[in-house]
């Protein structure tokens, strides 16, 4: 079964996961934020410490929320949580996400395979599963891709 193309540039990211990660990362920031203001014993450089600690916890949930693949007529940009890859459409034999990994993996023409945490199906199964055949689908007609991963959907 062959996805519809989707229109390019496209971008495929794990949306829910990234709500709940940033929604999470503000409410903690506010909250411990809040607690610093809140104590009336704390010296001014303790306030700051804890701020400073509510960004730090902030910055770390921002960081895993940050992974996307990005699809263009030219080829694919991969970002995971801290490096990004770009890779021409020839570059992509294979685009696999089967039942229980955890992200979809990109089989590469030289022989090694790319995590691409842009698409997973922690929390959100189904779209995971829409968006890895709709990049397989692109690989194909943009690049040297053969139809063989996604086995669980």
């Amino acid at each position: 079964m062959s996805a519809p193309l989707p229109a390019l540039p496209a971008t495929f990211r794990p949306t829910r996961t990234r709500v709940v990660l940033l929604t999470v990362g503000l409410a903690m920031f506010v909250v411990i934020t809040a607690i610093a203001m809140l104590l009336e014993n704390l010296s001014p450089g303790e306030r700051t410490s804890f701020v400073f600690v509510a960004l730090l916890f902030f910055g770390v949930l921002a960081l895993l929320s940050r992974p996307r693949i990005v699809a263009d007529e030219s080829g694919v940009t991969v970002v995971n949580i801290t490096r990004t890859r770009r890779l021409a459409w020839a570059e992509v034999v294979r685009v696999n996400l089967r039942a229980g990994d955890p992200w979809v993996f990109l089989d590469l023409s030289d022989g090694t395979s790319l995590p691409a945490l842009g698409i997973q199906p922690g929390i959100a199964r189904e779209h995971a599963i829409r968006d890895a055949r709709s990049l397989r689908a692109l690989a194909e007609v943009h690049g040297s891709g053969v139809d063989e991963g996604t086995r669980d959907g």
